[in-house]
């Protein structure tokens, strides 16, 4: 079960807009409003409990996201984006996350989706539970953020926000896997992911097959 739970995947300083994220009217929200849509839907906590029960393949896993503060020097960043901090780790071992991340959301008026820029962070044992601290005490340095992993696209579509991965993946060097690939499907109460690592060959080495990881709010 390790060998999946090691597969699954997957992205604050905003002018912040009332959304409720169960909206159906996803499509009709300015570009703004989408980006805190987005932000809204990926708050919180989500795990692939109910999955692993149907299917033991699966392992139950956490993940958790929260805003952060970034800041430049002794004050407030006042880029127009938001930002996340997320991370994954087996229900059983909260304390060890297994993968890390901050997301960076922002409008992309030229490609008219919202712009998820997943960054890497230097020392990711000092982010450990960061979320479990309260809002005002996220607070990150823009030099710790890390080096930029990669970027997705979300579009909105019905009711849920879809993206993609760049059409050759992003880098990575992770079990074998030189390239990943993902797609996202981002809904009211959670997020299918389909996270697949490719080796040099473009042999998939790791990652979702028959179905996406069920990310889904706890009840």
């Amino acid at each position: 079960m390790m060998k999946h739970a090691f597969a699954i995947a997957l992205t604050t300083t905003y002018l912040l807009v009332a959304v409720n994220p169960a909206r159906s009217d996803t499509v009709n929200l300015p570009l703004e409003q989408q980006v805190e849509a987005v932000a809204a839907r990926l708050e919180g906590v989500m795990s692939t409990a109910v999955q692993s029960k149907i299917n033991a393949k699966i392992s139950n896993v956490r993940m958790t996201t929260c805003r952060v503060m970034v800041t430049v020097g002794n004050g407030a960043s006042q880029s127009k984006t938001i930002v996340l901090y997320q991370e994954q780790a087996l229900a059983k071992e909260l304390t060890n996350p297994y993968r890390q991340r901050f997301l960076e959301l922002s409008a992309s008026p030229i490609s008219q989706s919202v712009r998820s820029r997943s960054f890497k962070p230097a020392k990711p044992a000092a982010w450990v539970n960061f979320c479990n601290k309260a809002a005002n005490d996220r607070a990150v340095n823009a030099q710790d953020i890390g080096s930029v992993v990669c970027n997705v696209f979300l579009r909105p579509s019905g009711n849920n926000y879809v993206g993609n991965t760049p059409a050759d993946g992003c880098p990575a060097n992770v079990r074998g896997a030189v390239r990943i690939k993902n797609h996202i499907v981002l809904q009211p109460d959670g997020m299918n992911t389909w996270d697949q690592g490719f080796d040099a060959a473009g042999k998939q080495v790791w990652g979702a097959k028959a179905e996406a990881y069920q990310f889904r709010r706890d009840p």
